[in-house]
């Protein structure tokens, strides 16, 4: 399976003979119109964008029409980091705060705890076609997320995994590289191999500077894994949206009669922007004047 080194996607697999379920990701095209559409500034992307790879990858773990929501609620600048994720690759996602950007941190890298927070959840909505959907939740432990996303499968799905993000900007801003790695323990590892495992952790250069050489998330894991990896399939990553000019309009008809009415005689016109992708849809006042006709009961047929 040959895949162009320009396009985002993921691989899934598994290592060990079984014992590890594996996931790499390649993001950057998804992380970049993400940065394109919300304007955001460096440390605000690399928060986002750590968060959206992270969906991008348990969006993965996902089967058919089955969706998720990631919701980052740190008591950082960022404000609250949303992302959806599901099935078929497809994700979005917004920061309450775009516009944040501070000082490197100690390391010389993006801030992104600082950005986040130290203290808050994170929230994890899987609508898995059922009556209520599965909710889990976990402090945040560190900030810089993939320690706070390998603390919710340790605590929440009892999956001990190692996760690792990046998400590299240039001087001007602009997403050179992101991605990352999901690596699951499943049952019947051996001590020694927990062991082999957290010492290619220690050792494992930046996810960065990895993808930022040409690495392909094939080559992400086989650094943490070491060869012995069977891929099982890829998954192409695509940035996608479910909003609509329909969507909109069921929005605001289900306002009803007196919103609307008081909408057209004060503003005359409407401008609602979706959160997840910045689309912005217009309506005027005769196409208002339309909606609030279907807003208003309607009058039995004598």
């Amino acid at each position: 399976m040959q895949h162009d080194k320009t396009n985002d996607y993921l691989i899934r697999g598994t290592a060990w003979g079984g014992k590890l379920r594996v996931f790499g990701v390649r993001t950057t095209d998804l992380i970049e119109e993400l940065r394109r559409r919300h304007g955001t500034l460096p440390t605000a992307t690399a928060a986002l964008g750590r968060t959206a790879t992270a969906g991008a990858m348990m969006g993965a773990m996902l089967k058919g029409e089955e969706k998720l929501t990631i919701q980052v609620k740190g008591d950082g600048p960022v404000g609250q980091i949303v992302v959806d994720a599901n099935a078929h690759g497809e994700v979005r996602g917004y920061a309450d705060n775009p516009e944040v950007q501070l000082p490197s941190n100690a390391l010389g890298k993006l801030d992104v705890a600082g950005a986040v927070g130290r203290n808050g959840h994170i929230h994890i909505i899987k609508d898995l076609g059922l009556k209520e959907p599965y909710r889990g939740s976990t402090p945040i432990v560190s900030g810089e997320l993939a320690e706070d996303f390998t603390y919710y499968f340790a605590t929440s799905e009892q999956t001990p995994s190692v996760v690792g993000l990046s998400v590299l900007v240039d001087e001007y801003g602009k997403v050179m590289t992101a991605g990352g790695f999901i690596v699951q323990l499943l049952p019947g590892v051996s001590e020694e191999e927990i062991t082999r495992l957290e010492q290619a952790i220690t050792i494992l250069p930046p996810i960065s500077a990895l993808l930022d050489q040409g690495e392909t998330p094939e080559g992400l894991l086989r650094w943490v894994v070491g060869d012995d990896l069977q891929l099982l399939d890829t998954l192409d990553i695509v940035f996608a949206c479910k909003c609509s000019r329909e969507r909109v309009e069921r929005t605001l008809i289900s306002m009803g009669e007196q919103e609307l009415k008081q909408l057209i005689q004060e503003d005359g016109r409407a401008e609602i922007v979706c959160h997840f992708c910045n689309e912005t849809y217009e309506f005027d006042r005769p196409q208002l004047e339309m909606l609030l006709d279907q807003a208003k009961p309607q009058k039995p047929i004598q």
